[in-house]
């Protein structure tokens, strides 16, 4: 679990205790980046290498044709990280196997999940899960949906406890909590993942110690479900230390494949069936601790996507490791000390030669200076390519984990199943701001506000709100 440290900008934390404990809201406390990267531009050279040979004809338009939905309910669309840096709300959106759409997302009266056609126009009345707080992953079948989210729970820290809740033709079937007084954890927050592989669920998200030898401190836990909401064997109730985001890929047997981000490591590792002990395999050192990797999974940062032939990519928000060792002040010998290479976050991808290990090392997408980069997301362009967007945010000015700027725009590029550029980068209009669903065409499709984003300044107060979202819908 997670040792107390200080830092500079822990001085508010007393000593002796844990600094993974949250300080304000549902959110865990999060830090600093300050800018020491140094000027690139290797990645807009191979860009233009390649355009220039495969020529504007043979390039993919990357356009998403997009339609407007009303909301029955006014949306918050942003959240407060670390430092009170403004998020993207997470919406989730989910096929189901007719090709019809669902999209979850909070509302003051609960989780709303709305219904859609494959073209993304709504096909009925909001199904509202009562008393849930935040979407945590989201399961489209034909008949209804599983929603990973958070519910009231009587625990010594008066929080939430995980919970997977489905519903079948607009009546909920079963309700399942996945923490309890017994297993001596809650989760005020999820930062999770929900899969399903025709047989059973698979939830991955944060939990809280409350009593037992975790108590007080932050870890992970992967929980299975059966169709019929019965908890089942496998899965572990303490991984990750201080988890920073999850990354969950159902399986049709076997363990589901997972990563996480390890504060206490520090890093992004390969849980798969372990848990992510000390022997995890690394995927890539990072300076995580106090939020400084670069977003929660699923949500924020990242996903896990498999090839044809068993191989897997994730992306995500990198400063990389000028140098990783292990942590002299840490008794335990299980904490790592990072020095970033870079001061802004950058675009990564890796890719794993399968569910247990590690890559070689990480491919970077960007190489800016003074840009920050948030946002990142993967899905699958057609069978051999990959879909990486990200929000660029120029002139940042980084302290403490989270940086301020000037929105520049959400971009798209395709790769393929070796890192190498398939299209140019291109700016959209668009935006990615939670999950995206394949539906059975390839077609991705996923949920956002129509409003403009804005990095100039920490979010103050209560977050906006919008009535209304855009379904983007991009066919490869």
């Amino acid at each position: 679990m997670t040792s107390a440290r200080r830092t500079p900008c822990d001085a508010d934390t007393p000593r002796g205790t844990a600094r993974d404990t949250p300080r304000t809201g549902h959110r865990r406390v999060r830090a600093a980046r300050k800018p020491l990267l140094a000027g690139l531009a290797a990645a807009t050279a191979l860009v233009g290498a390649w355009y220039a040979t495969a020529g504007a004809a043979t390039a993919p338009t990357l356009a998403p044709a997009t339609t407007a939905v009303t909301l029955a309910a006014k949306f918050p669309y942003l959240s407060a990280g670390y430092n009170n840096t403004r998020e993207w709300a997470r919406t989730a959106t989910a096929a189901a196997p007719n090709g019809t759409l669902r999209v979850a997302w909070p509302a003051s009266d609960g989780i709303h999940v709305t219904p859609l056609t494959s073209a993304g126009k709504r096909s009925g009345t909001d199904t509202v899960v009562k008393g849930a707080k935040e979407v945590g992953g989201l399961v489209a079948h034909d008949d209804g949906f599983a929603l990973l989210t958070r519910v009231a729970d009587p625990n010594k820290w008066k929080e939430t406890a995980a919970a997977i809740v489905r519903y079948t033709n607009g009546k909920q079937t079963f309700r399942t909590r996945l923490t309890d007084t017994t297993s001596h954890d809650t989760s005020p927050t999820l930062d999770g993942q929900l899969t399903w592989n025709g047989k059973k669920y698979g939830a991955y998200f944060v939990v809280h110690g409350a009593g037992g030898f975790a108590d007080g401190h932050f870890g992970d836990k992967l929980s299975y479900v059966s169709a019929k909401g019965a908890k089942l064997s496998g899965g572990w109730g303490w991984g990750c230390s201080h988890n920073e985001g999850v990354a969950l890929h159902a399986e049709t047997t076997g363990d589901f494949t997972s990563l996480c981000f390890d504060e206490w490591r520090s890093g992004l590792f390969v849980s798969t069936g372990i848990g992510a002990p000390d022997v995890a395999p690394v995927v890539q050192r990072e300076q995580c601790w106090a939020g400084y990797c670069g977003g929660t999974f699923g949500g924020r940062t990242g996903d896990l996507v498999k090839s044809s032939t068993s191989r897997y990519a994730t992306a995500f928000a990198s400063r990389g490791a000028a140098s990783a060792k292990k942590n002299p002040d840490d008794s335990s010998g299980r904490g790592w000390t990072v020095k970033p290479k870079t001061g802004t976050h950058q675009v990564a991808v890796a890719f794993l030669k399968n569910r247990n290990s590690g890559p070689g090392k990480a491919l970077y997408l960007t190489n800016a200076p003074g840009t920050e980069h948030v946002d990142v997301h993967v899905a699958p362009y057609g069978k051999n390519r990959l879909l990486v967007s990200w929000e660029s945010v120029k002139n940042a000015k980084c302290a403490c984990g989270t940086c301020t700027g000037t929105f520049t725009g959400t971009h798209f590029r395709l790769i393929d199943w070796n890192g190498t550029f398939q299209s140019a980068d291109k700016v959209v209009s668009a935006r990615i701001t939670g999950d995206i669903a394949v539906q059975k065409d390839g077609t991705l499709a996923w949920a956002y506000v129509p409003v403009a984003p804005s990095y100039t300044k920490p979010l103050a107060g209560a977050s906006p709100t919008s009535t209304s979202l855009r379904i983007a819908r991009l066919r490869p």
